[in-house]
């Protein structure tokens, strides 16, 4: 995995113009949730060559086919199946009870990247793991109309910014399923904000809302219903 890291700060730094602000936010140790918006199929990527800690980000398994499926196995990159995958949530827990980080696109899909609804499975990740979320605010792989298939031309500025770390837990007496939902709503809350945010000091605005449309995302969290099962 060591190597995709400068092939991330490529990406980031050669073959676009990427803006990194929010690093001193990210915690130095342990496990880290890295929660960002999502309006492009670079997001992941993006995200990935920006984080001052290599990450494990979940990304559909029909993804990991032929040679790209090679490489998204080689650089540590986890297959779920977004129509319910509990077997992505445990193994996504191995990972951040060993201390590493997992990113992870919430959204699910991509769309207008305003955090307006998001999947509950980065909530169940932060109960069961105890690791901090933080949201980050990726600005700039899409732009004005552009259709959600759209590759960005070289040179491009994007935006990436990290946010306050969140940690959550189970409150005394709260059922498992209204603490997941809160965290939940916790989540959200902090990532739309923080998108918000970055809008406002960066500059950079986010795709037109009317261009969102429901098209299969690159990455992203299982379907909540499977969560019960896991509380």
């Amino acid at each position: 995995m060591a190597w995709s890291r400068p092939v991330g700060w490529l990406l980031d730094h050669v073959v676009y113009r990427t803006s990194v602000t929010g690093r001193h936010n990210v915690p130095t140790g342990g496990p880290v949730i890295f929660a960002g918006n999502h309006i492009s199929f670079l997001d992941g990527p993006v995200m990935f060559g920006a984080s001052p800690r290599p990450m494990h980000i979940l990304v559909k398994k029909e993804m990991f086919k032929g040679f790209l499926g090679r490489v998204l196995h080689a650089s540590g990159q986890l297959p779920v199946d977004r129509s319910g995958d509990r077997a992505a949530l445990l193994l996504g827990k191995d990972v951040l009870d060993a201390g590493r980080c997992i990113g992870i696109l919430p959204e699910g899909t991509r769309g207008s990247g305003q955090a307006t609804d998001i999947n509950n499975g980065v909530a169940w990740l932060a109960l069961n793991s105890g690791a901090p979320v933080v949201p980050v605010a990726i600005l700039g792989t899409r732009t004005g109309s552009e259709h959600l298939d759209t590759v960005p031309r070289p040179g491009r500025r994007f935006h990436v910014s990290f946010g306050n770390a969140l940690t959550l837990s189970r409150n005394p007496g709260e059922t498992g399923r209204a603490s997941m939902d809160r965290a939940g709503l916790e989540i959200r809350a902090a990532l739309a904000g923080h998108v918000q945010d970055t809008i406002e000091h960066s500059g950079q605005p986010l795709p037109h809302a009317d261009s969102r449309t429901n098209f299969t995302a690159v990455a992203g969290t299982p379907a909540d219903e499977h969560l019960r099962k896991l509380q």
